[in-house]
This record gives C-alpha cells, structure tokens and sequence, in this order.
C-alpha cells in the first residue's frame, strides 16, 4: 500500500499525476487498486460570496486529480487481475449543499467520472464510487451528526475502508456506486 498526499506532487498537472503512479507502481511491483481520495475546497461560503479560486481548488484536486491519477494508472491496472479504481465520493455529489457549491460540483464531476472511466476501462478495469456520509466530524458535532443519519451514529475510516475491500472482491460490480452513509442520504 501507498498513501499519497499534497507532498507527493501536484496531482491535477498530468505529469506530477504520472510520476506518482509510476512510482507507485515500482514500488508496489504494480497495481491492482487505486483508491481517489483527494478533495479539497470544503469551505462553507454562501453562493454570494464564492470567488474563482474557490472552484479552482474544489474542481482541480477533485476532479483533476482524480482523472489524471487514474489516466496514468490505467496501463498497471490492465495487467492486473484486479484492477479496480475505487473514487471516493461525497453525499455531496447527490445532494444540493448551498453552502458548499464548488465542493458540491467537483464530487459531481467525480461522480461523474466513476461512470465515464468505468465505460471506457472495461471489461479490464473496474471503476467503482463510495460516497461516505459523516465520517471525519468536526469535535463537538458527533451528536448532531449522528443525529442526521437513520443509524443514529458517524461512520468510521474503518467503514469506508471496509467499503473498499468488500468492492474488491464485487467482481461484477463497475460503475456503481456504494452509499456508506448510515442512511443520510434517505433522510429529507
């Protein structure tokens, strides 16, 4: 396994996004899953008050991001007996949130690119979506959080990363995507 961050390279530029996965790859001794985590622009500002450099920052590392990533990995995963991109979503992508609207339509945009990636990767690549409820909560909201879900708790990184490893082994699945929300998404 290899995590990578802000550190390892500029993600949306498709030659920083190569250096990554080939270094990865080398690394590793190839690659059979992907995982794309990155976002950023989670920043509540009224629809008023949202600047250019709020849609790039949102638009760049998440859907850029995403889609050179896994451009760059599409020749390892095709070797392997795997090969599964797995994007992580947001309830964001399917929920109008006013006060977070670049992060809204980026996670969109990445939504959108779990179908677009999972039409043209296969039958060699999976390419599956999570899209995680109220995991990382700021301290003092775990109440009200997980008031909004129907389990009554915030999820985990454990429940994400069981998400992932249970699609890893969905071998018919592609194109979907998995709600790992507690039952947010069903409420009002």
């Amino acid at each position: 396994m290899l995590a990578a961050g802000r550190r390892d390279g500029d993600l949306t530029r498709p030659d920083e996004a190569r250096a990554l996965v080939e270094r990865a790859a080398s690394e590793l001794g190839g690659l059979d899953l992907v995982v794309n985590a990155v976002s950023d622009g989670f920043e509540p500002r009224p629809v008023e008050e949202v600047s250019e450099a709020d849609w790039d920052v949102a638009l760049d590392s998440t859907a850029k991001g995403s889609f050179f990533v896994t451009q760059a990995a599409v020749p390892h995963l095709r070797r392997s007996s795997l090969g599964l991109v797995v994007m992580i979503e947001d309830l964001a992508a399917y929920r109008p949130w006013p006060a977070f609207a670049p992060h809204s339509a980026a996670k969109a945009a990445q939504a959108m690119l779990t179908r677009v990636f999972a039409r043209a990767l296969a039958p060699d690549v999976r390419v599956c979506g999570i899209a995680p409820g109220p995991v990382a909560v700021d301290p003092g909201q775990e109440k009200r959080r997980a008031a909004e879900t129907l389990l009554g708790r915030t999820g985990s990184p454990e429940d994400i990363a069981g998400a992932v490893v249970y699609l890893v082994g969905a071998e018919f699945v592609t194109g979907s995507t998995l709600f790992v929300d507690g039952g947010l998404s069903l409420n009002p």
